[in-house]
């Protein structure tokens, strides 16, 4: 498989949503829901200014993450896990260095078991990593993890018993990782492991078997929701729904694990962008998919299309918004369409609609300009515009980032492989499922 594929996009700006657990689980099946509060803590973000148009690297930071606190192994080790709807394999640090303060130690724990590289895991349910997996020298299931900041994991493939207030369901496959390398090591070393949530066999969602997951992030008061399983919530309207895209042939440059859903086109106020329709569909080699990412903070879109959107959007705010007087400034390395906002209060601006098959999603007001603050030298009345421009950060898809997912219900639902959304204020969501003041 080609080095050039980025199946996950690590995020640009620094929010950690840190998971604690309130719903007693059980291993039964069907499991009931298991509802869960986000809390919402920004760290410093950086930013890359480019002074030619050849200076494109962008400086990648991650993760804007959901984090679940659980135990594991027998006796329980507790952990920390960064919940990634963008992977596949759930994974633990299991070896102390000096950059990784948690660990999960495998020889503490009686119910520990590594995976030899004949088990039907090993040959068959690994079929849609990236990296495909090797034999080590004891004849165990080696994996790598690789992201596009070039951090890279690896070591091998395990089960064990996950607990989840007290609760225990054996047998969960993860890697048991024992070396890599971190582009942030700073952060990377506040938490144990990471949490795969897409589609792919060996994801933590699809081993326990729920059919469903979703969450609701407030765009104000830092609350929000994250819900397994699923809920009657009589509370919130009906969720527009929109197919995900099944591939069945494997393409080089598509993630057939991904929750990737069919983009058709997008709107500004109440214009279509003049583009093809075809650039929106993946072509032979299956690039120029759309992904739908809680772990990407703003949304991005291929280089036609990003040029298509910033010209209707500049044409449609001509003497209503100010361009930053700097054309060399570049937001997070792909944001490139900046504003200079006096006072601070952002005038009306016409919205941007990304039309899907069924669906349509709307992106206006505080989620279309975000205030990039002091830290970038700029002075504090800067806004950018939050779409950005994948080219930049090589990657050959769509990506849609949980920004622009801010008061929305997002529901993925896997039994029916689609994905649903309904406009809502998630501070009152999350008290009304009892995980607010």
């Amino acid at each position: 498989m080609a080095s050039k594929i980025i199946l996950h996009l690590p995020p640009l700006i620094i929010t950690i949503f840190t998971v604690f657990l309130k719903i007693q689980t059980t291993t039964s099946s069907p499991q009931p829901p298991l509802i869960l509060p986000l809390i919402s803590q920004t760290l410093p973000h950086g930013f890359v200014s480019v002074p030619t148009p050849s200076s494109r690297k962008l400086s990648f930071h991650h993760n804007v993450t959901l984090t679940v606190s659980l135990t594991v192994g027998t006796p329980p080790q507790t952990v920390t896990m960064v919940l990634d709807t963008g992977s596949e394999l759930s994974w633990l640090h299991c070896k102390k260095n000096q950059n990784i303060d948690s660990i999960f130690n495998p020889q503490l724990s009686s119910s520990y078991t590594p995976t030899p590289c004949t088990s039907n895991v090993c040959t068959t349910r690994t079929r849609d990593f990236p990296i495909p997996v090797s034999c080590d020298p004891r004849k165990l299931c080696h994996a790598t993890v690789s992201y596009a900041d070039a951090t890279s994991i690896e070591g091998n493939l395990a089960t064990d018993t996950f607990f989840f207030s007290g609760s225990g369901q054996p047998g969960i496959i993860f890697g048991c990782m024992d070396s890599g390398f971190s582009s942030n090591t700073k952060e990377d070393s506040k938490t144990t492991g990471l949490m795969g949530m897409n589609r792919g066999s060996l994801s933590f969602v699809t081993q326990m078997g729920f059919p469903k997951f979703s969450y609701c992030i407030s765009g104000h008061d830092s609350s929000g929701v994250l819900l397994f399983g699923d809920a009657k919530l009589t509370w919130l309207g009906p969720l527009k729904y929109t197919p995900l895209v099944k591939m069945n042939t494997p393409l080089p440059y598509f993630d057939r694990v991904a929750y990737t859903v069919r983009l058709m086109g997008i709107r500004v106020g109440s214009k279509p962008l003049q583009v093809p329709k075809s650039i929106f569909a993946p072509d032979h080699t299956g690039a120029g998919q759309t992904m739908v990412d809680s772990g990407t903070q703003f949304t991005f879109l291929l280089g036609s299309v990003y040029t298509a959107l910033k010209n209707e959007f500049l044409e449609q705010t001509k003497g209503v918004l100010t361009l930053l007087e700097d054309p060399n400034f570049v937001f997070e390395g792909a944001m490139d369409l900046c504003f200079r906002v006096r006072g601070g209060v952002v005038p009306t601006v016409p919205a941007v609609t990304m039309v899907f098959e069924g669906a349509e999603m709307g992106v206006s007001g505080e989620r279309l300009l975000y205030r990039v603050g002091d830290d970038v030298g700029k002075g504090k009345d800067v806004y950018c515009f939050t779409f950005g421009n994948s080219d930049l950060l090589g990657i050959e898809a769509y990506v849609i980032g949980h920004h622009h997912q801010q008061n929305v219900w997002m529901e993925f639902d896997l039994v029916n492989s689609r994905v649903g959304f309904a406009d809502t204020r998630c501070e009152l969501a999350s008290r009304r499922l009892g995980m607010g003041p």
